[in-house]
């Protein structure tokens, strides 16, 4: 008799994409390799939908009009302990939600890839044999993810890794897999493919066409909800820069896509996209990319091999992430619009500094993140090892 699928529960936050295209990779790669029952929960919207969408509303705004107390806020917490008061209060949202949850849905595990921790304190009042894991999503170890009664950590580097365990974290618990992303981000690297192919491919299922042979393609991601500050301005100014062809992708932003699309419509050399599912691809045509710094998007870059370009990174966790790829050598962040500019004609006019950036990118890379996250969670519960705890 076949044994019952694994059933795992993944929580995750709505706060930008980042977090649920997180969930959305390990649950895939559960289902892939393990035949898993997988539920995505986003907890602060199920538990608190109106206070989620305040916090919501002034999270995005605060990217928008005051990043550097939004910065402040969180490099303030970022040595935060999860049994302070403050932890305390932070992490019990959500609880009663997440214990009827647990109560209907009977999870073998659960995956956090968002820093809502109600579960350790839920766990430990109601005497569940439950193990927990989190997927930290940035480039950047914040308090807010660290909790000593969390079974298992997944991190994007070594150097995290290290930093969890100088912060009090068994060693053992925390593995450096990378952060989880979807699988086609891989195929450019996996499968060898020559540059001039890919852009073929892309041509070929997508609407873009082909670039002109010694064009440089340049692709911009302005983030999920189009929050890249001086957009436009920049648009302009590369629009002017001979062999260099513009990808833009302006995310859940109509206005901006319209406006860009007023502008560039008839530009030979720009293509507008809005949200779309195809960014892989994208970045399989493109040579260097320009983006928010969230780490998601960062890891699909490094994925596909991409040299990385930051604009005006915002502080908190994503200028913390521009400013370790930065010093990886697999960044360069713009403080301005001329530095950006300034940024791309050299990485155009020099290859030996595209280069360089994409070595440096190599040493990054992590294939299949999400994969292993999935093997090693499957490993555990199948072979119950004490590496995932279950007291």
């Amino acid at each position: 008799m076949e044994a019952a699928a694994p059933k795992i529960l993944i929580l995750y936050a709505s706060y930008g994409e980042g977090h649920v295209q997180a969930a959305r990779a390990i649950m895939d790669s559960l289902r892939r390799l393990g035949r898993c029952e997988v539920q995505l929960l986003d907890l602060m919207a199920e538990s608190h939908p109106w206070l989620n969408g305040l916090t919501k509303f002034v999270y995005m705004q605060s990217f928008k009009t005051i990043p550097g107390l939004y910065g402040w806020v969180y490099n303030i917490t970022r040595g935060m302990q999860a049994k302070s008061a403050f932890g305390s209060v932070l992490h019990s949202f959500g609880m009663r939600q997440l214990a009827l949850t647990l109560e209907e849905e009977k999870p073998e595990l659960v995956i956090h890839t968002f820093p809502q921790l109600a579960l350790p304190a839920l766990r430990r009042k109601l005497g569940l044999k439950l193990p927990i894991v989190n997927v930290v999503t940035d480039f950047d170890l914040h308090g807010r993810w660290l909790h000593p009664d969390i079974d298992r950590y997944y991190v994007a580097t070594e150097d995290i890794q290290q930093e969890a365990a100088q912060r009090g974290i068994p060693s053992e618990r925390i593995v450096a897999t990378g952060i989880p992303i979807h699988a086609s981000f891989y195929k450019r690297l996996a499968e060898d493919t020559d540059p001039e192919d890919a852009d073929a491919d892309v041509a070929e299922d997508y609407p873009i066409p082909p670039s002109d042979p010694g064009t440089t393609t340049l692709l911009i991601m302005a983030g999920a909800y189009g929050v890249m500050s001086g957009i436009l301005d920049i648009c302009r100014q590369l629009s002017r820069l001979p062999q260099l062809r513009l990808l833009i992708v302006c995310g859940r932003n109509p206005q901006l896509k319209a406006e860009l699309d007023a502008l560039y419509a008839d530009h030979p050399g720009i293509r507008i996209f809005g949200f779309i599912d195809y960014v892989p691809a994208l970045m399989r045509a493109s040579d260097m990319v320009i983006t928010k710094p969230g780490g998601i998007t960062l890891s699909e870059s490094i994925a596909s091999g991409l040299p990385i370009l930051v604009f005006k990174p915002v502080p908190g966790q994503e200028l913390n992430n521009a400013l370790y790829l930065e010093q990886k050598g697999a960044a360069r962040i713009a403080r301005n619009t001329q530095e950006l500019i300034q940024l791309c004609v050299d990485l155009i006019s020099n290859p030996s500094l595209a280069l360089g950036m994409k070595q440096s990118i190599e040493q990054l890379r992590k294939p299949h993140p999400a994969d292993r996250i999935a093997e090693d969670i499957l490993h555990q519960l199948v072979d119950k090892t004490p590496s995932i705890r279950t007291n």
